[in-house]
């Protein structure tokens, strides 16, 4: 397909470069494919989940931020966990006409797949059974060792990794690309044998620690209101749609994502509130609450990305965390 344009220039985003034809007004142009957003799970993604609209739109997912290599890190995702995956929303072009070679570093692999957009609850009417670009993160996990509490260690990646993909047509000509770049990595833990509330908070931290990796903070995971979320800080308890602010706050209501093994419930971080009570009225756990009053850890919701207190002693869920901690 041909158009027939008035202007001399062009943008093409595959390579950044505008590229002058001349000042003819019969210039005859080649379209350029652009990919306008990266598409996480878009539930809980308006009203008061919603970032600025100049990184997010609720219906479509984050704006491109940067087509230039050098600020690839402004981009999403900057977080990932094996099995994780987004869409990539382009124009310009049929996508089924793009092919995509996977690209690896540190053990950690984006593929790039054409899929249709239908198995997903969060996608938009408008937007429901078309054929997307959805690239699959997978990486290191340890799901043969969830049910183990002395796990062995897991392939530690270097991080951070920069990623571009590369969407070529039939003929083998890059038409598109898209860069971003992964500072942090998860590792879930789920339970295979039936433990409907997880695990207790010294059992979590030391199954994190003995795979290689650590227990999140608050601010790894969200940008609720507070101290001590992630910024930019979100104007209640629960986050909001950021790059870069967190795993849930780029990511969205976890359990949404096929195969990736979350569940909609507290998971543990290694921050506490020394000054923290919650009240029970069973009196065994009164008893033994007495007994580390000034030690409750936090949990953060993967569904809201709220965070609240908790008993040391009650079980609930992990993801772990690698990364540039400073």
């Amino acid at each position: 397909m041909i158009l027939l344009l008035l202007s001399s220039l062009w943008n093409v985003q595959a390579n950044g470069k505008k590229v002058r034809t001349g000042n003819r007004s019969d210039a005859i142009l080649l379209p350029s494919a652009v990919i306008h957003y990266a598409r996480p799970n878009l539930f809980l993604g308006n009203d008061e989940y919603a970032g600025p609209a100049d990184i997010w739109n609720p219906k479509k997912g984050f704006l491109v931020q940067s087509i230039d290599p050098k600020s690839y890190n402004l981009n999403f995702p900057t977080t990932g966990a094996h099995n994780l995956y987004f869409d990539l929303l382009i124009t310009g072009i049929d996508v089924r006409d793009l092919t995509w070679e996977p690209v690896t570093h540190e053990g950690i692999t984006a593929t790039v797949t054409n899929v249709v957009a239908n198995n997903d609850y969060w996608i938009p009417w408008e937007d429901f059974a078309k054929v997307v670009a959805r690239v699959k993160l997978t990486g290191p996990e340890a799901r043969n060792q969830w049910d183990n509490p002395n796990p062995s260690r897991i392939a530690v990646p270097k991080l951070p990794q920069t990623f571009e993909l590369v969407g070529r047509d039939r003929y083998g000509i890059e038409v598109v690309k898209y860069g971003f770049v992964l500072r942090q990595w998860f590792v879930v833990r789920d339970n295979p044998n039936g433990y409907v509330n997880g695990r207790r908070h010294n059992d979590q931290l030391a199954w994190c620690n003995n795979i290689g990796y650590r227990m999140p903070r608050i601010r790894d995971l969200t940008n609720a209101a507070g101290p001590v979320g992630a910024s930019p800080s979100s104007s209640d308890n629960n986050y909001m749609r950021y790059i870069g602010a967190g795993f849930f706050s780029e990511w969205g209501s976890m359990y949404g994502y096929t195969g990736a093994s979350f569940v909609d419930n507290r998971y543990w971080t290694s921050d506490t509130d020394d000054n923290y009570w919650m009240s029970d009225t069973d009196d065994d756990y009164w008893t033994e609450a007495a007994k580390v009053k000034d030690s409750h850890p936090f949990t953060v919701g993967s569904h809201f990305g709220n965070f609240y207190g908790y008993f040391p002693f009650y079980s609930t869920y992990v993801v772990c965390s690698l990364d540039l901690r400073p």
